[in-house]
């Protein structure tokens, strides 16, 4: 059901973005129209002064996301962020039949890790679990896996016609703490592992399995017989409701290693995660003597349903709240602090500056207008983002990738569909329109681009004030569902809530130096009188 809101959702932004071009498409034909047959052009560039500050994100939505985030993550600005997971499990047979005198062998879990493959030598395939994949960090740390307790409702109680949204903060709306059942894993070194796993089954032909967290299960006095097992026939596993009423799914809680003072988080693909619950039961035939045959059965478990990531964020760093309070839109500030998940954003209001005519649009805005509408045309247009090299950033937390939000549609700009997606590789996909981290020598971010070139030209066509964007990370730029937050009328993307890193970048003031300072700069041309 979830998978099916979120096409939806991506479907209504995609025909909104193609209505708006099929409208803009006559405008660009009448004004390329006007100027045909012309020979005489000049091509110039000139900036624009923006208004840029830091907004703190309140609690983010977190339930419905195509990964969730695990473990503890340091950042050298930031702090930690403490990342667990909640999650319904279903079966993959309703009303199973057990057979003859079941007796549990083992119940596995195995969650894959996002990895790439390396080379494969004499059968064994080396991969690699990266920053750039999905690990951050590199200390052991404590997780400690629970039955839930907690039922996860698919409908608002207030409002049974909406969805149930959960946020990050559900550990002081909800505390699942409060709601665990049996404690069924538990190790104070857990760090994911790049290894290939490899299984032998009793001809001993081998399965190989991409790097994964792969573990079996505690069976505290009988649980998992007495959960499967005593219920065969009954209604709690005749369906899918009645068995997530029934057991309530697990508790993934993270915390840092006695003594620790960082530790590592990982993105876990539970789109392909499951829960082995093996077994085995007596056939007709007999052995040599006269014992039934048992026979190996497994009963799968898969993790659909309700999952949500539980972030929780260092109490005891206020950086972001500073900031936060700190936010100047009228002159803008010398510092912006982005972060993913319960983060924050960059806000960015083109052509700032003041309205001496009171009209509600600044004069710069005004002039641009004017001038764009009837004498030039836009080439290109960008907004340049410079890196703070002196705020202690750790140059492997940095992003390698940011996003920019219309803030009055909640959408990506324009922009961004006109470029090429990567569905394959996202770390390069619409790097036309954002570009890649731009880094020095030594590996220090320097500064990001962000083309926004047709952006302006549906400003200008129309004279639109969707003036305000929301400069965002994110982990993959793909990741572009809407996300709430509690409260508040912001948006932002997929792609950010699952991002644990952070940055900070030169603002608009006028007290950054001009070389570092945002501005909006563009390129035109200009018939020559």
């Amino acid at each position: 059901m979830k998978k099916t809101i979120k096409a939806l959702k991506l479907t209504s932004v995609l025909s909104l973005i193609t209505m708006a071009f099929v409208a803009c498409d006559k405008d660009f034909s009448t004004l390329d129209s006007d100027i045909q047959g012309a020979q005489n052009f000049s091509t110039d560039s000139e900036k624009f002064p923006v208004i840029a500050y830091t907004k703190k994100f309140n609690p983010v939505q977190t339930n419905g996301l195509s990964s969730n985030l695990l473990g503890v993550y340091k950042d050298d600005i930031y702090g930690l962020t403490t990342a667990s997971v909640v999650s319904q499990v279903s079966l993959s047979t309703y009303d199973p039949d057990f057979g003859d005198e079941p007796e549990l062998e083992s119940v596995i879990l195995s969650i894959p890790y996002f990895s790439t493959a390396g080379e494969t030598v004499d059968g064994e395939t080396t991969y690699t679990i990266t920053q750039q994949d999905s690990l951050y960090g590199d200390t052991p740390i404590k997780l400690s896996i629970y039955q839930n307790n907690y039922f996860l409702k698919d409908y608002n109680a207030e409002n049974i016609e909406e969805y149930e949204t959960y946020y990050s903060n559900a550990n002081a709306t909800i505390n699942f703490d409060n709601h665990t059942g049996e404690p069924l894993f538990e190790t104070d070194e857990f760090i994911p592992s790049p290894s290939e796993i490899t299984l032998n089954d009793e001809t001993d032909e081998e399965e190989k399995l991409t790097p994964r967290f792969r573990q079996e299960l505690n069976n505290v006095n009988g649980f998992w017989e007495d959960l499967i097992f005593s219920k065969e026939g009954m209604s709690e596993l005749s369906n899918d409701n009645n068995f997530k009423n029934y057991f309530r799914g697990l508790y993934f809680k993270a915390s840092l290693a006695d003594g620790a003072t960082e530790g590592n988080m990982v993105m876990l693909d539970f789109s392909n995660a499951t829960i082995e619950f093996n077994y085995t039961n007596e056939t007709d035939e007999l052995d040599d003597d006269g014992n039934p045959v048992r026979e190996e059965q497994t009963l799968e478990m898969n993790f659909s349903g309700n999952r949500l990531n539980i972030l929780e964020n260092d109490a005891s760093v206020t950086t972001l709240a500073d900031a936060d309070a700190a936010a100047d839109p009228i002159e803008g500030n010398e510092k912006l602090y982005l972060k993913g998940g319960e983060g924050a954003m960059a806000v960015v209001d083109l052509f700032g500056g003041p309205d001496t005519d009171n009209d509600g649009l600044s004069d710069t805005y005004d002039n641009f207008i004017a001038t764009y509408k009837e004498q030039r045309l836009i080439n290109e247009a960008n907004l340049v983002f410079h890196v703070d090299q002196t705020a202690g950033l750790n140059e492997e937390q940095e992003p390698n990738r940011v996003i920019i939000y219309d803030l009055k549609n909640n959408v990506p700009v324009v922009d961004y569909f006109l470029d090429l997606p990567d569905t394959s590789n996202p770390e390069y996909s619409i790097e036309y329109h954002s570009t890649i981290l731009d880094r020095d020598s030594d590996n220090h971010g320097v500064k990001y681009k962000i083309r926004l070139t047709e952006h302006l030209n549906n400003i200008l066509l129309r004279d639109s004030t969707n003036l305000k964007l929301g400069l965002m990370v994110t982990t993959n730029i793909n990741e572009i569902l809407q996300y709430s937050t509690l409260d508040s009328d912001d948006k932002l993307t997929s792609g950010t809530v699952m991002s644990p890193k952070g940055t900070v970048l030169h603002g608009s003031n006028e007290n950054v130096a001009e070389e570092n300072r945002v501005q909006l700069e563009i390129f035109y041309s200009e018939l020559e009188n």
